[in-house]
């Protein structure tokens, strides 16, 4: 069994995450703690007792989901008496997942990265004005028929406006695999997606809750920020390759890790490519660090020949450890 660490993003979070793994281990009351104090903020509290609209706000939902994957890999460390370099062959994470891939392989501190999400969630906020950007979800539709949709939203929002504006934007933010596209871009062209995606053969389009048009042009400003938080901080090589979103193959080298972290800001996550490059080095079991088990469930739509798994509660660390004794 050839195994990638795999870290959850935006959307996992949950009141209650992170407090039975530190109520049962005080390795993961270390982590938690030191997290708060990096950010000289309770986020641990936050996370065990809400409240949840508090939670889901970007600059607090990054850094908590970074800290739970990191606690459940120190974790294991500590019952297993093993790293996760000699238990698996890769990391990964999506979006924000990538971030607790690299603290958990000891690429970057603990406390670097916590600042690094907070700056990051409060940036993406920040880049765009709430109300001027979505987010849509395509289900059914493969990455061909997400790109054409967004283009023809982009295109249609641009035509629609007087003469002069500059161009409405629409990208593909996420290949998430399983038939999941999300699109994202300015709330004119992204709410045309629903009636354009009938029109090329994809029946549902949802809105997604979201606060900010994440993974795409929009995002530059953030990109920026992030230019220079990442340029200030010590990035080591991790102590097992990670494949990185932007290009879903498998990166060690510091200064091209700190690249292609501004790089995702704006990128598509290739999620997808990047489960398939995984399958394609021999990697049969993506194993899940953190929050809930979204990743879990995306492999075996991406790969039914691939396993999932996953590990966020001390029931479920335990389960692990001895599938992986």
């Amino acid at each position: 069994m050839t195994r990638c660490f795999v870290f959850p993003g935006q959307g996992s979070q949950a009141v209650g995450m992170g407090r039975d793994l530190a109520a049962a281990f005080p390795i993961a009351r270390h982590v938690f703690q030191e997290v708060d104090e990096a950010l000289k903020q309770k986020l641990s509290l936050l996370m065990a007792e809400g409240p949840a609209e508090e939670l889901i706000l970007t600059e607090n939902a990054q850094p908590a989901l970074m800290a739970v994957g990191v606690a459940v890999a120190r974790v294991l460390e500590s019952e297993g008496n093993f790293t996760l370099a000699d238990k698996g062959r890769f990391v990964a994470g999506h979006s924000l997942g990538e971030y607790a891939a690299l603290a958990a392989t000891r690429a970057l501190s603990l406390a670097d990265t916590a600042r690094l999400l907070k700056l990051r969630g409060q940036a993406m906020q920040k880049a765009v004005p709430v109300g001027i950007g979505a987010m849509s979800a395509l289900l059914g539709a493969d990455l061909e028929q997400g790109i054409a949709i967004a283009a023809a939203a982009a295109e249609a929002a641009t035509a629609a406006q007087l003469p002069g504006q500059p161009a409405q934007i629409c990208a593909v933010a996420n290949d998430n695999g399983g038939g999941q596209i999300v699109l994202s871009g300015h709330k004119t062209a992204v709410d045309l997606v629903p009636e354009i995606a009938k029109t090329k053969g994809v029946k549902r389009a949802m809105s997604l809750p979201v606060s900010a048009p994440f993974h795409c042009a929009l995002m530059q400003p953030a990109a920026d920020a992030m230019a220079e938080a990442l340029a200030a901080v010590q990035l080591s090589p991790p102590t097992l390759p990670v494949v990185a979103n932007v290009t879903a193959a498998a990166v060690s080298d510091p200064d091209t890790i700190r690249k292609l972290l501004v790089q995702q800001v704006t990128a598509m996550v290739r999620w997808r490519e990047s489960v398939l490059w995984l399958k394609g080095q021999g990697v049969t079991t993506l194993v899940e660090l953190g929050a809930g088990k979204v990743l879990t469930g995306l492999v075996k739509r991406i790969d039914p020949e691939m396993t999932g798994t996953n590990a966020g509660t001390p029931a479920e660390i335990d389960a692990l450890l001895k599938l992986m004794a």
